[in-house]
């Protein structure tokens, strides 16, 4: 089975113009990524793949493997599709470009699935985590995630739900970004056109359950750092300086 990872990497991010090419402790945010990503050690190949001449450039001179888009792209799946159309590959991890502090157990827990399914019956496998805090399991911010016994997703909402209709504290968990996809699954799904639920609540794994595609989801207790704002980049240079201490 040969598995690869892409990391979609746009430079306009809407909250914060650039971030991936801001500064982490001497080397951009999309290095940091790419770094991370390759350290795994899990991957036949790591791929950048960006419609930015300037992260393009960043990733092929620092030595790195990167694809620039043809077409102009709704989201991170949709770029992975195009780059991966002609690549002789079975699975494919999409991996944000603004956590440059991915672990290896979460992307080897998303691998695993597709080496135990024999039957080839699952389509995305993607992370979820136990949310406690009332305050984040309301955060619409925060996707949550509804499963049946087996782990497959049966709804992503930014509402809080299961709803607790008794006041009792049912059990929450929130999705975290990070998909594997069956190589056909992806392409498929890059085909459909936005769905209603879709639409309704921005989230595009909608459009994955609403084709009959299907989600195996893993827990995790790794919460990835994003770099969503200013602050986010403060923090980061923070614990960077803190592993660095540590190692």
């Amino acid at each position: 089975m040969k598995v690869i990872a892409m990391i979609p990497a746009r430079y306009e991010a809407s909250r914060f113009p650039g971030k991936l090419m801001k500064d982490l402790g001497g080397k951009s945010v999309i290095v940091r990524t790419y770094e991370a990503v390759v350290n795994t050690r899990l991957f036949d190949e790591v791929y950048v793949v960006t419609d930015s001449e300037i992260i393009f450039e960043e990733i092929k001179n620092y030595g790195g493997k990167v694809i620039k888009s043809i077409k102009e792209h709704e989201s991170g799946s949709d770029r992975i599709a195009e780059a991966i159309e002609n690549l002789d590959i079975d699975v494919v991890i999409n991996v944000q470009g603004d956590e440059p502090f991915t672990q290896k157990e979460p992307l080897e827990k998303l691998i695993e699935v597709f080496k135990k399914d024999v039957k080839k019956e699952v389509d995305v496998a993607s992370l979820m985590f136990k949310l406690e805090n009332t305050i984040e399991i309301n955060n619409p911010n925060n996707v949550k995630v509804v499963v049946d016994k087996a782990n497959f997703a049966m709804y992503f909402s930014r509402a809080p739900i299961p709803y607790p209709r008794d006041e009792k504290h049912g059990v929450y968990y929130k999705h975290i970004g990070i998909y594997a996809f069956r190589k056909k699954a992806l392409l498929d799904i890059s085909k459909m056109p936005v769905t209603q639920l879709e639409a309704t609540e921005k989230l595009e794994n909608l459009r994955f359950l609403e084709n009959h595609k299907k989600i195996k989801m893993v827990l995790t207790n790794h919460m990835p750092i994003g770099i969503d704002t200013e602050a986010d980049l403060e923090a980061a240079k923070n614990y960077l300086v803190q592993l660095t201490k540590n190692t």
